[in-house]
């Protein structure tokens, strides 16, 4: 049976991803407008390291910078560096964004008009998750799960 995720609906999403590499940034949520995804967690396990102790890996949200009024922004939520290869790190805390960028809004967000555009999302041009991995020699392997609300 299909899952059902037409206007209106909320379902809970998984992805998994193996052997993620130091190389370029790993989209985890690709974003669609009119959605808000909720990050319930990730889960990280450490398959190489260049340097344990130094290489890192790095998650962050690619989206609308409400201070600067700035697109394609990345919003660095956490940042966690292991110590050797086989250690697992676990990402619970919860964070939510929308899935695209709004339109009309290009300084600071100060006015409930310009927060109201951002919860709009006018465009479509998405916002999403990603992980950049510190040394192309270090690699994890990745879960996500999160929350898709669909409120086209």
């Amino acid at each position: 049976m299909a899952i059902a995720r037409g206007a209106g609906t909320e379902i809970i999403r998984t992805h998994q991803f193996e052997d993620v590499p130091g190389t370029s940034d790993a989209e985890l949520i690709i974003g669609v407008q009119h959605h808000i995804y909720t990050i319930l967690s990730i889960t990280m396990y450490v398959n190489a390291l260049n340097t344990a102790g130094t290489d890192y890996i790095l998650g962050f949200i690619k989206c609308f910078d409400a201070y600067a009024g700035a697109t394609g922004q990345n919003i660095k939520i956490f940042k966690w560096t292991p110590s050797a290869v086989g250690e697992t790190y676990v990402w619970n805390d919860k964070c939510s964004f929308n899935g695209a960028e709004p339109t009309g809004v290009s300084t600071i967000m100060n006015t409930v008009a310009e927060q109201d555009a951002i919860a709009d999302q006018g465009t479509t041009t998405a916002q999403g998750f990603a992980v950049n991995v510190s040394h192309a020699s270090a690699n994890f392997d990745i879960g996500i799960t999160f929350i898709d609300q669909n409120n086209a």
